[in-house]
């Protein structure tokens, strides 16, 4: 349980937190620091980011942060989250998202920032943030989605498919459960079989010609969620969700 790493030319990085992969505010840091570990190797040439379980990511640990009698656990998901997100987008190799069933609130960060995706067929991808009091990582989700479908899956909460994204052009291939993980290190082989010069500074290309900064416009974003927590908002939205649960 928890962040572990599988080092090699293509390397994994599987998150596993039982039932659902509700990241806890440390288990995004620890996924932010095998990121940069398995980029940081020189032998490295692409990165898998994967999950265990029914679901890719269920977004951060809301039990945990109703548990903190402070805004404690709050600041330190929002500092892991900001810290993983920017770690997949600034990994040296390429990072390919292998997403089955759902992904959802930090989930999207992370795959918003990866340079491909493989999902599975019954992945499913949203921002359910507004029924949680809390706002961010829409800057992701502009990645996937375009513009006016992602302020409306904002505001409804409602999520898109696999499919839905696969037309979008933003998920590269969507495959039967079972394959999902041989898919990602099939694609990842080809990438890897490249020259690893050229491929490192192609990333860093494709980051430089991003039209927005990803890490600055997520902060920004992360600010309403303070906002929204210290009017009460946020911690009104956590408790109705935690007691519909």
């Amino acid at each position: 349980m928890g962040v572990q790493l599988e080092r090699g030319a293509v390397a994994e990085v599987v998150i596993d937190f039982p039932p659902v992969n509700a990241v806890p505010a440390a288990g995004w840091l620890a996924i932010a620091d095998l990121v940069i570990a398995a980029g940081a190797d020189p032998s490295t040439r692409v990165v898998v980011l994967a999950a265990e379980g029914r679901g890719f990511c269920a977004g951060v640990d809301i039990k945990e942060m109703q548990r903190a009698a402070d805004h404690e656990v709050l600041l330190a998901a929002n500092r892991g989250c900001a810290a993983a997100f920017a770690a997949v987008y600034d990994c040296p190799v390429p990072v390919i998202a292998a997403v089955q069933g759902f992904c959802l609130g930090g989930g999207i960060g992370l795959v918003g920032n990866a340079d491909l995706i493989v999902a599975a067929e019954d992945a499913t991808f949203g921002l359910p943030e507004v029924d949680r009091g809390a706002l961010g990582a829409a800057t992701h989700l502009a990645r996937l989605v375009p513009p006016q479908m992602m302020r409306t899956m904002v505001y409804t909460c409602h999520p898109v498919t696999a499919a839905d994204l696969h037309r979008f052009g933003t998920v590269h291939k969507v495959v039967p459960s079972p394959l999902l993980r041989d898919t990602a290190r099939a694609v990842a082989g080809e990438i890897a079989a490249k020259d690893p010069v050229v491929i490192r500074r192609a990333k860093e290309a494709l980051n430089g010609i991003d039209p927005v900064d990803v890490k600055r416009s997520y902060r920004f974003e992360q600010g309403f969620t303070f906002e929204l927590n210290l009017n009460g908002a946020g911690d009104r939205a956590r408790r109705k969700f935690l007691e519909d649960r």
